[in-house]
């Protein structure tokens, strides 16, 4: 497994605790900033995710601003991303599950570390179930005029 994470300035205190538990369940990750915190504009990290993980340079990929709001809007305009805006374990879990969602996107200001943390290894241990839900997804790969080809990967 890969993945690609990515925060604007709103984001990077919880990047940095997510890319802490990455290391410490052992997940290979490519951090693409930002490296400041003066004010970015969040689809210049998002983007570049979305159209990596689309075009299978990564399996996942983990988005944090400071609401989750701007990044989920912005690497959602990707064809074949599915990037969910998550704030609890629940969510994280079934949008995995029935969603096969490939990117996660959480706000700074909405949760705090701890949370943060539980619902990235949630989402990262979570495996799509497949079988009615197949079916939506390919619904809206159609709708894309993408190949979904990510049901094949996981």
């Amino acid at each position: 497994m890969k993945v690609l994470i990515a925060s604007d300035h709103g984001g990077i205190n919880i990047r940095k605790e997510i890319i802490t538990l990455l290391d410490e369940m052992s997940i290979v990750y490519e951090d693409l900033g930002c490296k400041c915190s003066s004010s970015v504009d969040y689809p210049d990290y998002a983007i570049p995710v979305a159209k990596r993980v689309a075009n299978g340079e990564a399996d996942f990929g983990i988005l944090i601003c400071g609401t989750g709001i701007g990044m989920s809007i912005a690497a959602n305009k990707v064809k074949g991303i599915r990037c969910a805006l998550v704030h609890d374990v629940f969510s994280a879990k079934m949008t995995r599950e029935h969603n096969d969602t490939n990117i996660l996107a959480m706000g700074e200001r909405v949760i705090g570390p701890g949370l943060a943390r539980e619902i990235a290894k949630t989402w990262l241990t979570t495996h799509f179930v497949g079988g009615r839900h197949e079916n939506r997804i390919g619904k809206i790969a159609e709708y894309e005029g993408v190949l979904e080809n990510s049901l094949e990967r996981k």
